[in-house]
């Protein structure tokens, strides 16, 4: 092991400006590096789904200074709502109950406000390109030649690709999306509505078999977060690929729903901020090649199924930054960020198959013992439950220069 410091400063790109992209920067900055960060939008993204922060990246952010912030930006969602064919009530339940959460530790809080917080903690020290993306990658050389969709050519010491679970920098580097793939047979849309029903920090989820709706309100606004999440045992191709398919898909398959779904659909057809994907995992035999890396979702997607995608990518960011700034050599960076990220990294996805889908169940079967499941959490004293999420211990990062 050699330090950083004894050499010229090293010079990193990283590919996708929304969660692990900016912690990874932050991170990188802090040991030195020179960093540039270019994302595909024109500037950092706003809005969004809540998403959690648990366990031990709850450390990671404490260590970046911006627990306070969070907590400030916490959801505090205090009820979720299930609702059967009709609309009628099957449960009620504390939000930590249903999620897993750890009360007074984890964190909920809004995509737009954890993005904007870590934009807010890199913007002056990392150079950031925005409306720009990674075309080509080209190894050959001693660094890595990197081709903007721009046109702009520059060489990178490194690349890390952050960009998400349909990863471009993972496309150039390893192949296609389809070899790492885990379909989960779900599909999920997600879009703003008018908060018209009068729902305060809570959550409604209607259900049938195969079929949810749920309607999240974050606090007390007029706006709420509108999901359609339903089974798809192969995955719906065209309507990835063409509006009119996805729109054709979602309506045969809630024709006939109840509740308020039909005004959900009709919503989601006109929203200006429509995301529509199949639900996925993405397991990879490794995460890097050459001078290259992947982080986040880009190299391990869990899915929003299990919880745990802010989370580790905010660990996931923690640990390879700690790796590059634990030894100069490259190669030996990223064989130490897998193998001491892996198993954490395994344990999560595996929420999946040790029941993290139990809430979208597929058939009237499993249907009836989820309800007969939160019916009786509800009937139960209030407890703590325990984490849906397995715990890392992070290492001390080195000291900065």
């Amino acid at each position: 092991m050699t330090s950083p410091w004894s050499t010229p400063q090293r010079t990193v790109l990283i590919s996708g400006a929304s969660i692990t992209g900016p912690a990874l920067a932050y991170w990188l900055h802090r040991a030195g590096f020179g960093v540039t960060v270019v994302e595909k939008a024109s500037a950092p993204r706003g809005g969004g789904y809540p998403i959690d922060i648990r366990g031990t990246a709850i450390e990671v952010v404490r260590r970046m200074g911006i627990l306070p912030q969070l907590r400030d930006a916490h959801v505090d969602t205090g009820r979720f709502t299930f609702l059967d064919a009709d609309g009628g009530l099957v449960a009620a339940l504390g939000a930590d109950t249903v999620a897993g959460s750890v009360q007074g530790q984890d964190l909920e809080v809004r995509r737009g406000d954890l993005t904007a917080i870590l934009y807010g903690a890199v913007r002056e020290d990392v150079e950031l390109l925005f409306d720009d993306s990674v075309d080509t990658l080209d190894q050959s050389g001693p660094g890595v030649d990197v081709t903007f969709r721009s046109g702009t050519r520059r060489t990178f010491d490194l690349v890390l690709g952050a960009d998400g679970i349909h990863s471009r920098t993972r496309e150039l580097l390893l192949g296609p999306e389809e070899q790492f793939d885990r379909y989960l047979g779900y599909a999920v849309a997600v879009c703003t509505v008018p908060n018209t029903f009068g729902l305060s920090r809570e959550v409604a989820l209607w259900s049938t078999p195969g079929r949810s709706a749920a309607l999240y309100a974050t606090g007390d606004g007029d706006e709420l977060n509108a999901f359609l999440t339903f089974h798809q045992p192969e995955r719906p191709l065209a309507a990835l690929r063409d509006p009119q398919a996805r729109w054709d898909l979602v309506a045969r398959t809630f024709a006939g729903a109840g509740w308020e779904v039909p005004g959900i659909v009709g919503a989601m057809r006109h929203a200006d901020d429509l995301f529509f994907d199949v639900v996925s995992q993405i397991r990879m035999p490794t995460w890097s090649n050459g001078r290259v890396a992947l982080a986040g979702d880009a190299a391990y997607a869990p899915s929003f199924l299990t919880g745990q995608g802010s989370s580790l990518a905010l660990v996931g960011a923690y640990m390879l930054a700690d790796s590059l700034t634990r030894h100069s050599d490259h190669a030996a960076a990223f064989a130490a960020y897998e193998r001491d990220t892996r198993e954490f990294v395994t344990m999560n996805q595996a929420l999946v198959d040790n029941g993290g889908a139990r809430l979208f169940p597929t058939t009237a079967e499993a249907l009836e013992r989820r309800n007969a499941m939160l019916r009786g959490l509800a009937a139960m004293p209030a407890t703590t439950p325990p984490p849906a999420h397995s715990a890392l211990v992070l290492p001390e990062l080195a000291p900065t220069p």
